[in-house]
């Protein structure tokens, strides 16, 4: 299989999986809207910055939470 019948496949599969919001909007062309989709979190996953106002932290949980000693 080649990159580009991956990338097809990718896309048609996705065209008819679309989230039950990107089906309420509609779409006179469900391929076309799944390749946007996908090429958009290509992108992301690429560049961790690349979407608009988004911070990616990495922390674990500890270090998220305040712990709270029991009162005794």
């Amino acid at each position: 299989m080649t990159h580009e019948q991956s990338d097809q496949d990718r896309v048609e599969s996705r065209a008819h999986h679309l989230l039950p919001e990107e089906t309420a909007v509609g779409s006179d062309d469900p391929e076309a809207q799944a390749e946007a989709i996908l090429t958009e979190s290509d992108i992301r996953t690429a560049d961790q910055n690349a979407a608009p106002d988004t911070v990616l932290e990495r922390r674990t949980s500890d270090q998220t939470v305040v712990a709270v000693e029991p009162p005794d």
